[in-house]
C-alpha cells in the first residue's frame, strides 16, 4: 500500500508532513525516532476516546515513550494513566512519519495500535505529569460510527479507523 500523505498547518503556524504506513511490526523503525504510541482501544464494541492534553480536545490515547520503555511497556502504562484501563490483547496498526518543516527537529514516528481494553475501575482523571492542563480530563465510551463527531483527522485518521476494526476481530478470535 501506498502511503498516505498530509501536509499539517497547526493554529500557531507550525508545519509539518505526515505520511502514515500500515504495519504489522516496528521492529525496522529507530526507537530513538519513535517518539508516542497511541491506542485505539474497544471496551467491548464501544471506542474508548479522552478529552484533555494541550488541545483541549478529544483523540485516541496514548502518550509518549519515555527512556528505556518498550513500545508495549509505553502503550501499556498511558493507556491505564489515561483511561484507568488495563490492555488484554493488542496489534499494531501502522505509523505516522512526522517530518516537521519550519523547525530544526528530525522526522520522528508515531505508532498506533488497536487495543482490547477493560477498567481497572472507575475512570479517574490523568494529570500529565502533574499538570492538569496537559492531563485527561474525560473519557467517553463512544460508537466507533461516531468518532468523527469528536475528531477527524482526515484520509490517515479513516485509514487507522479501518485498519484497527480489522485487527479488532482478530484480537477476538484469539
Amino acid at each position: 500500500m501506498e502511503p498516505i500523505r498530509l501536509h499539517y498547518v497547526s493554529e500557531k503556524g507550525e508545519e509539518a508532513d505526515f505520511e502514515y504506513y500500515d504495519a504489522d511490526s516496528f521492529d525496522e523503525l529507530p526507537y530513538d525516532r519513535c517518539k508516542q504510541t497511541y491506542g485505539v482501544c474497544f471496551c467491548d464494541d464501544k471506542l474508548v476516546i479522552g478529552f484533555g492534553g494541550e488541545k483541549k480536545s478529544w483523540g485516541l490515547i496514548g502518550g509518549s515513550v519515555e527512556e528505556g520503555e518498550t513500545f508495549e511497556q509505553t502503550l501499556r502504562r498511558e493507556i491505564k494513566e489515561e483511561s484507568n484501563m488495563e490492555i488484554l490483547n493488542f496489534l499494531p496498526i501502522g505509523y505516522q512519519k512526522v517530518t516537521p518543516l519550519n523547525c530544526d527537529e528530525k522526522p520522528f514516528y508515531q505508532l498506533r495500535y488497536v487495543c482490547i481494553v477493560r477498567p481497572f475501575g472507575p475512570f479517574e482523571i490523568d494529570l500529565g505529569d502533574g499538570m492538569s492542563e496537559k492531563g485527561i480530563t474525560e473519557i467517553k465510551l463512544i460508537n466507533p460510527d461516531d468518532s468523527k463527531q469528536y475528531f477527524d483527522w482526515g484520509a490517515i485518521g479513516d485509514r487507522i479507523g479501518e485498519r484497527a476494526l480489522e485487527l479488532k476481530g482478530r484480537l477476538e478470535n484469539e
